[in-house]
């Protein structure tokens, strides 16, 4: 991973929710946020958390015609809303700010861009799941707003291995650095 600056940089963590990790392989994954999340606190590099969670309008006004948030409206509708917040294990610093999002990227039903410009941030570290969804979506509309990326392969998770694989060693490297956590870990306490 190249070098950063800490003060242009933020880390996204996105959708690690307990309605989400309860369906993804988690084991690995949070430990490796909240490793980012320290290092990236260390380094003075901008923590944000982005989370999917519908209001009741909101997932009444999703349409048959979009599978995936039709199928994500009905799981939401009787469940519990603590289930869509960020996992408590993320322990989020009242400075840090929290996007909550309605579609599967985190810039296009959020601030997040406007916020990020307000402190001019240019590079983004990403992590979360899953990575054919939030991830990628965010990895294209980053590079759309020519954001630098960078997405923490280990930090990110898919229910298809092959997706995940295919995702991070083919496609991601188009527009961003892949890395681990522990290279990203290395480089923010280089700048720390």
């Amino acid at each position: 991973m190249n070098p950063i600056d800490p003060a242009r940089t933020a880390l996204l963590l996105m959708d690690l929710q307990p309605s989400v990790l309860a369906r993804y392989p988690a084991d690995v994954v949070l430990p490796n946020a909240i490793a980012l999340r320290d290092a990236a606190r260390d380094a003075g590099v901008l923590v944000g958390y982005v989370h999917v969670a519908l209001a009741p309008e909101e997932a009444a006004a999703v349409p048959a015609t979009n599978p995936m948030f039709s199928g994500l409206a009905a799981r939401m509708a009787g469940a519990d809303p603590a289930m869509s917040e960020v996992d408590p294990r993320l322990e989020i610093d009242v400075e840090e700010p929290v996007f909550r999002k309605t579609r599967v990227g985190a810039f296009s039903t959020t601030d997040l861009d406007a916020r990020l410009r307000e402190r001019d941030i240019d590079t983004l570290v990403l992590a979360g799941i899953s990575t054919s969804g939030v991830v990628l979506s965010t990895v294209r509309d980053g590079a759309d707003r020519d954001y630098r990326l960078i997405v923490v392969a280990d930090a990110c998770s898919d229910l298809d291995d092959e997706v995940h694989r295919v995702l991070t060693q083919k496609v991601f490297p188009r527009q961003a650095e892949v890395v681990t956590t522990a290279e990203a870990v290395e480089v923010l306490g280089a700048d720390a």
